[in-house]
């Protein structure tokens, strides 16, 4: 794996979760190109699922598919007002938009912003589990006081899937949850359907193929497949989840737009909010445009060799 890694430094078209710059790391294997991209603040311990994920996307037979295509929705990060259309432009065809949200007072322009440009648009909230339950409930008032019949879902809009339960009694809202999942694979979810409505699974967060199939199996809730700001390699991964999990929902696999390039040989091109699932290579002359310094590399390789050091590897090499 260490053999032919490279590390990548691809700047983004805005300021995403707070980082302007992906640094990513991608290898090869027998079964393809593969990613290993969890963010730099995370510690060893949850980037050991996102290496499972990798390991797997490169060393292990892929999932069979149940269909061609994937629907996908636009994402709309933190931006001013005047870049909302630029941005829903990446996203050709789409219907659905999730928008990053933090308080109705400051982001209420967006959702006005995003009518505007697409007025037949459903719309995702997230709030990345931002919220108090008081805040929650004041914004949900004001939200579907104006926007109730554009809302589609409300992503992890309070931390505690306690919480989550009584927003969902109270205001007969559908909550997905993300973080309430990802973050606690390690307790039993098999009662999370009490809580919310839908789940939002993520190829290398959730810890590859396999593991998001049982996951999901477990849980049986509707499932939207989401990327986590991966590029093309990672991003072909989470088409191939969302193909083999066959979803009804849009998913978030368009994000690839919000990066300054890609670095594949076959875009992920959006056709009327689909792209199409198809296995895909990196292109030589944009690892050489985005090659990180040797320095970063020697971080990537130390931080994958501490994690593989902790064990539970075997089955992905052999």
């Amino acid at each position: 794996m260490l053999q032919d890694l490279q590390v990548l430094e691809i700047p983004t078209k805005t300021n995403f979760r707070g980082i302007n710059t992906r640094e990513i790391a991608i290898f090869h294997g027998p079964n393809g190109w593969s990613e290993f991209s969890p963010f730099i603040e995370y510690g060893d311990a949850e980037a050991k699922v996102w290496l499972k994920a990798a390991l797997e996307g490169a060393y292990k037979p892929h999932p069979k598919l149940a269909r061609e295509k994937i629907e996908i929705n636009a994402t709309l990060p933190k931006v001013e007002v005047n870049k909302v259309e630029e941005i829903l432009n990446l996203f050709p065809g789409a219907k659905v938009v999730k928008i990053k949200f933090d308080d109705f007072s400051k982001d209420a322009i967006l959702i006005e912003k995003v009518l505007e440009v697409l007025p037949q648009a459903r719309i995702r909230l997230d709030i990345n589990g931002g919220w108090s339950l008081d805040s929650a409930r004041k914004n949900l008032e004001l939200i579907l006081a104006k926007y109730l019949q554009f809302i589609d879902y409300f992503e992890q809009p309070c931390e505690r899937l306690s919480e989550l339960k009584t927003l969902k009694s109270e205001f007969g809202i559908k909550i997905a949850a993300d973080e309430s999942i990802r973050k606690n694979l390690d307790s039993d979810l098999s009662s999370l359907r009490e809580y919310v409505d839908i789940a939002i699974i993520k190829w290398q967060p959730i810890g590859g193929f396999r593991a998001a199939q049982e996951l999901v199996k477990l849980i049986g809730l509707p499932v939207v497949v989401s990327s986590a700001l991966e590029s093309g390699l990672g991003i072909s991964k989470g088409l191939e989840l969302a193909g083999a999990l066959d979803v009804d929902l849009a998913c978030g696999l368009g994000t690839v737009g919000l990066l300054e390039s890609d670095i594949v040989n076959e875009p992920l091109e959006i056709s009327n909010g689909e792209i199409a699932i198809s296995p895909r290579t990196p292109n030589l002359k944009a690892i050489e445009k985005f090659q990180a310094s040797e320095e970063r590399r020697t971080w990537w390789i130390s931080r994958i060799s501490r994690i593989m050091e902790s064990g539970g590897f075997d089955e992905y090499l052999n």
